[in-house]
């Protein structure tokens, strides 16, 4: 676990200080962690939402079938299940439960339409943003419960793991957008 904060930690200040350094290029004021922490967040969901829009109600169900990609998550369970995991490490930060019933790390099975998967999806990110501002440079690195694997993680580590997630899943979702002829919004002119 060690190694994963350590991992956590170096990614998220790598990061920050992309984030800082650009907000520096455009004024003079102090940034506090919870602000850069919070517009890395904004980073992620605006891809990431942009990504999960462009994608066509019909093909939601879509998942590659052939060679390594059989029994992959559709383009639907991967939105869910970042939207889940956003629920999970927020509410680990805010040493809280979960604003909703999540069942599960795909999320919960009643959710099927587009506009309500949408409507998860950016709630979840609602509730990263108030775990992101809930941070402080006192409680950074104060120990929570670990929402996976059991032990216990810093807030900074579960928040530097709440902002890669969404980029790993967005790559996905990229693949699967140009395998249904559609480019994704950040790559349009």
């Amino acid at each position: 676990m060690k190694i994963l904060n350590s991992f956590c930690v170096s990614l998220l200040l790598l990061a920050a200080c992309s984030v800082a350094a650009a907000q520096a290029a455009k004024s003079d004021e102090h940034h506090t962690p919870s602000q850069i922490l919070d517009r890395a967040v904004t980073n992620a969901e605006g891809e990431f939402v942009s990504a999960a829009d462009a994608m066509p109600e019909d093909k939601y169900s879509f998942a590659p079938t052939s060679g390594e990609f059989k029994g992959v998550r559709t383009f639907a369970l991967q939105v869910k299940h970042v939207a889940a995991v956003n629920y999970i490490l927020a509410a680990a930060i805010l040493e809280e439960k979960p604003t909703v019933e999540l069942g599960g790390e795909n999320g919960p099975d009643s959710i099927t339409s587009k506009a309500d998967i949408m409507k998860f999806l950016k709630d979840s990110f609602a509730y990263q943003h108030k775990a992101m501002n809930s941070l402080t440079e006192k409680n950074l690195t104060d120990n929570v419960k670990a929402p996976f694997g059991g032990g216990m993680a810093s807030k900074l580590g579960l928040a530097a793991i709440s902002i890669a997630h969404p980029f790993d899943h967005y790559g996905q979702m990229v693949e699967y957008l140009r395998m249904n002829g559609i480019i994704p919004p950040a790559s349009r002119k």
